[in-house]
């Protein structure tokens, strides 16, 4: 399946929970990780380190990627998306995050924390560095 083809991300209630969980742990920092399934799906959560230890950005170990990419292929899975956390600013793309999105045919999602009770996710593909948003649908039930 080729970037431009991913128009829409399924992901399972479990997955949005433990991102949720993970961002609100993190902050005031920003959190990260990947998310693994199949295309189009995300069954998998995997948190990472964010290196940086920074409010503003992040930056994963390349060891601990390569160390969940080689667990979800023992799956039968693949990276779908590429999640960070931003806990005071919205959930769109900022220029780093652009600059730094070099991962073709992942979802890219950012989870808000800017209103604590409120949290909002949204997903793009980036191509040739111009994002475009990708719906999300979080399903209550495991179908993915």
């Amino acid at each position: 399946m080729r970037a431009a083809e991913v128009i829409a991300l399924k992901m399972d209630k479990g997955v949005f929970d433990a991102m949720l969980a993970a961002a609100r742990q993190a902050a005031p920092l920003e959190a990260c990780g990947l998310l693994g399934g199949r295309p189009g799906q995300a069954t998998v959560f995997c948190e990472l380190r964010n290196a940086d230890a920074s409010g503003e950005h992040y930056r994963m170990l390349p060891e601990e990627q390569f160390a969940a990419v080689k667990g979800f292929r023992a799956k039968g899975l693949a990276i779908t998306a590429i999640w960070h956390s931003h806990p005071a600013t919205p959930a769109r793309m900022s220029g780093e995050d652009l600059r730094l999105a070099y991962t073709p045919g992942v979802v890219y999602i950012i989870l808000s924390l800017a209103s604590p009770q409120q949290p909002e996710m949204r997903g793009f593909m980036v191509e040739e560095g111009t994002p475009r948003e990708v719906a999300i649908t979080v399903l209550e039930h495991q179908t993915c």
